[in-house]
């Protein structure tokens, strides 16, 4: 009887430790290596954020989060890439204004990224700047609008992709001024200053981190941002607003993941951004580039990237422009 009782006491512990609800410490997450997937070149303003934000993730992860440049696209050739990753936390998608362009600018994406990717956190928010080259003659936003109509086609702009809110912004922008324009893409605007400060293109409504590193740097000169009022950390420079009513175009930094990417992995990621975006020291880097930290659930943040889908929707079928 006494040999019965050891017996069963001996399948009872083995039961119990089969159903325990306390994961083995490998299975803690992460235990290896993050891939953190830009869509645009290395020196852009999404690359520096993004390595400014793997930077601090990766000590307090204790895990490396590596920042890899998929660059083409307009960002999309990265968000395929993420979305045909394993939805296990190690594989995510830096998510910028460019992924809900995509959606309808593109008419022959391989993915519905609304679908098939869940949202992780918001980052930031931020504006775009109109910066020209210094052999451009206009010196404000009127004069350039008023030198773009006496100039028709004549005038060259540089974007970081098909796609992208700095390709949007401008189209916006011709749009709204009746100017003709012609665009020149690149894989980043980093890649585009070069031909910006030669003049051979002639200018960029960029993201304003890497705008604004150039404008201090004296190479090109600012004309506007493209936020609805001033922005606060260059509020000598006008919003285009004030001469053009109604001009709007503010992006956001965040991360997503692959659908089907688990709840608690999500919860960890959003809650390390989280406890990012009150690091004085972190917030101060972010406010270098011009962000605004703006941390959000991930359902606030799925919610915003889907408001931003149809707000860029209008405006795609309002400039009638398309990519195949």
């Amino acid at each position: 009887m006494l040999r019965n009782l050891r017996h069963g006491l001996f399948g009872l512990a083995v039961l119990l430790g089969l159903f325990s609800t306390t994961p083995p410490a490998s299975a803690a997450y992460p235990d290896r290596p993050v891939h953190w997937l830009i869509g645009f070149s290395a020196g852009g303003p999404v690359d520096i954020v993004a390595r400014i934000m793997a930077q601090w993730l990766s000590e307090r992860l204790g895990q490396q989060v590596i920042v890899e440049n998929r660059t083409g696209s307009g960002g999309n050739i990265a968000a395929a890439a993420a979305i045909n990753s394993p939805p296990d936390g190690y594989t995510l998608l830096f998510v910028a204004p460019n992924n809900a362009i995509s959606t309808s600018l593109y008419k022959k994406l391989p993915f519905d990224f609304l679908r098939d990717t869940v949202p992780v956190a918001s980052i930031m928010q931020l504006t775009n700047m109109l910066v020209v080259s210094n052999a451009f003659p206009p010196k404000t936003v009127q004069e350039f609008i008023d030198y773009c109509k006496a100039n028709p086609g004549k005038i060259s702009y540089a974007s970081s992709g098909n796609g992208t809110s700095v390709h949007m912004s401008a189209e916006l922008f011709k749009v709204m001024t009746k100017c003709d324009m012609v665009h020149v893409p690149y894989r980043g605007s980093a890649i585009a200053f070069p031909d910006i400060i030669s003049n051979k293109v002639q200018l960029i409504f960029d993201n304003l981190p890497s705008a604004m590193e150039q404008v201090k740097g004296g190479t090109v000169r600012a004309l506007g941002v493209t936020s609805p009022q001033r922005w606060p950390s260059v509020p000598d420079v006008p919003a285009i607003a004030e001469t053009v009513p109604g001009f709007e175009s503010v992006g956001f930094y965040g991360i997503s993941a692959p659908k089907g990417t688990p709840p608690e992995v999500i919860e960890i990621l959003n809650k390390a951004v989280g406890e990012a975006l009150k690091d004085p020291k972190l917030v101060a880097k972010l406010a270098e580039t011009g962000g605004i930290p703006k941390p959000m659930t991930p359902a606030e943040f799925g919610k915003l990237v889907a408001n931003e889908t149809e707000k860029w929707r209008k405006v795609v079928e309002f400039a009638g422009v398309s990519v195949d």
